[in-house]
């Protein structure tokens, strides 16, 4: 049963833009910590961005080759999530997957957190 559905990839230019959305079929509660992962050919899955939208405060966290670029959001009052991809790079070029688990905010932040859902993901391609 899919969970988590993504949509918004496809081809740019570089230094183009594109805006990804996870609509998740389950419901995400102020203790789920949400994410973005991306895997290109040949290559391991990378951890994108992260975010726990908790009660006391939001915690983000953006891989190195993405900060300053990537933005990731949610809106709960819709159960959504998106990552705003700007400056894009070839080497942006991957599938990118929605994920989401049960977390409280600093497992979240900890390199062990796993993600319970997955979604089927979504092509990017970025051509020079």
């Amino acid at each position: 049963q899919v969970q988590l559905v993504e949509s918004g990839g496809g081809s740019v230019q570089a230094g183009g833009s594109l805006r990804l959305s996870c609509e998740p079929f389950i419901r995400i509660t102020s203790d789920y910590c949400m994410a973005w992962f991306r895997q290109a050919p040949g290559k391991e899955r990378e951890g994108v961005a992260r975010i726990h939208n908790g009660a006391s405060s939001a915690y983000y966290y953006y891989a190195e080759s993405v900060k300053g670029r990537f933005t990731i959001s949610q809106d709960p009052a819709k159960n959504m999530m998106y990552l705003q991809m700007n400056s894009l790079k070839p080497e942006d070029t991957a599938m990118y997957y929605c994920a989401a688990g049960p977390a409280s905010r600093d497992h979240c932040g900890s390199g062990d957190w796993t993600a319970a859902y997955w979604g089927q993901g979504t092509q990017v391609t970025v051509s020079s």
